[in-house]
């Protein structure tokens, strides 16, 4: 094997055919079962899962593999079909099942597909339930059923229902409705674009969808950043529309294009989303290390306050709960909103953005304007487990002087900005970001960094 399995908070990933086969993900099944089954009884559905894929063609093989194994652990299976994970994390609430299960690689390339778990509540497991998972998977540790007490599995459609349903419950649909937004949506061929048209039409939107087909064979590199979103900047031109939109192939992330056709990006969904909720209602955010301050200015212009925590979108809803945030995300896109789920949502994100518009009758450059800009970079590099240490010890050698976060990885706060490195949960490297309010102090931070790295690692 090239790469080996990545199996951490955020679930389980590898390449197709590769390390990610038909038993691994059937073991997969056994191991989450096994992991419920020990939990015990805490409904009169609580051996229930429900499972849900998005567009890769290696999603009906692999939901049906871990459908599998957990009927193999009498864990019975609510087949949700194509759908988004937000909407699985709702179903699983609705339905009152004992967890989740979501078939996708996220933003990863067409290669990849992943196993994503999720607890009966709608929320991911904490890093030590993980833990545990993790350890039943490689040890093989499964509690398997007898012949009469296999789970057995029913089918589900109504996932995009409750979702839209949950949406508008936190919107002003007339407000929205008024306001006449013409938007371009780009789907990637992913799990987002039916529901997500459902949703503007319900809005009163006029859209123009591209890459809407869920085929699961992506237009682009499906990660939703500034190089791969150039077709959907010229659309929002071509188009003279009022925004554009982009998700990732299982719709929890989403950035945004303004009226110009100028990607503002990722950062700016959930710095808009909360300036929306902020102005309703007062609270806190939280937010992981690698988000940026734009979100504690805003917090700080309503008397709000940021909660920081480890990356990885379990953390942060754990955070919100504690602390009864009224917000919360990550700055790749995902906004979160207890009222709706306990999962990046980019529906929840639109929903927010449309109606901010709609209440200040600004554009979204205005809007982006008003907010301010800090100057953002982000890189990631390929290490091996042996080296992450190594290169974090290095980190701090050289940064030496700065206020430092140990909680996820190594985060340095300078005067004039922050420089946060760590390893992925998702794939085989170590990502860096920096932000400063301006490109040259942004880059001195990153290239102190790469100059001390390639004496390391040459």
């Amino acid at each position: 094997m090239s790469e080996q399995l990545i199996i951490s908070v955020s679930g389980l990933r590898g390449i197709v055919g590769e390390n990610l086969t038909a038993s691994v993900a059937a073991d997969y099944g056994c191991a989450f079962g096994s992991f419920l089954q020990s939990l015990g009884p805490s409904t009169e559905d609580a051996a229930t899962v429900c499972i849900g894929r998005d567009s890769r063609t290696s999603g009906q093989m692999l939901a049906s593999a871990v459908t599998a194994g957990l009927c193999a652990t009498g864990i019975h299976v609510v087949d949700l079909g194509l759908v988004t994970t937000p909407s699985v994390a709702i179903m699983a609430k609705e339905l009152r099942c004992s967890g989740g299960v979501v078939i996708t690689a996220s933003h990863n390339p067409i290669q990849y597909n992943g196993i994503k778990l999720l607890l009966g509540s709608g929320i991911a497991p904490s890093a030590e339930q993980a833990a545990q998972i993790k350890q039943r998977f490689l040890d093989k540790s499964f509690a398997m059923a007898d012949s009469p007490h296999c789970g057995r599995v029913s089918c589900n459609n109504q996932a995009d229902t409750f979702h839209i349903a949950k949406i508008l419950a936190i919107v002003d649909k007339q407000a929205v409705a008024a306001r006449k937004c013409k938007v371009v949506l780009d789907s990637v061929n992913g799990a987002g674009g039916r529901i997500t048209k459902k949703l503007l039409a319900e809005l009163g939107c006029e859209v123009v969808a591209i890459n809407d087909e869920a085929s699961g064979l992506f237009a682009h590199s499906p990660e939703p950043i500034a190089r791969n979103l150039q077709g959907l900047c010229e659309a929002v031109k071509t188009n003279q529309a009022d925004i554009g939109f982009a998700q990732d192939p299982d719709a929890d992330r989403l950035a945004i294009v303004d009226e110009t056709g100028t990607y503002i990006g990722e950062e700016y969904t959930l710095a808009l989303a909360a300036k929306h909720v902020l102005s309703e209602r007062t609270g806190k955010i939280a937010t992981n290390l690698s988000t940026s301050r734009m979100v504690d200015d805003i917090a700080g212009q309503s008397g709000g306050e940021v909660i920081r925590t480890a990356v990885g979108e379990a953390n942060v809803a754990h955070a919100m709960l504690e602390h009864d945030c009224v917000i919360g995300g990550e700055g790749n896109g995902g906004v979160i909103d207890l009222r709706v789920g306990l999962v990046r949502d980019s529906l929840v994100g639109i929903a927010h953005v449309l109606q901010l518009t709609a209440e200040t009758g600004k554009t979204i450059s205005q809007l982006a304007g008003q907010i301010g800009r800090y100057h953002m970079t982000k890189e990631k590099f390929a290490a091996e487990p042996a080296q992450v240490e190594q290169i974090l010890n290095l980190a701090k050698e050289t940064f030496a002087g700065a206020k430092l976060d140990t909680t996820d990885g190594c985060r340095f706060d300078f005067e004039d900005g922050w420089l946060h490195l760590r390893a992925s949960n998702t794939e085989p490297v170590m990502r860096v970001i920096v932000e400063a309010k301006d490109q040259p102090t942004a880059e001195s931070y990153l290239d102190r960094f790469r100059t001390a790295r390639t004496r390391l690692l040459g």
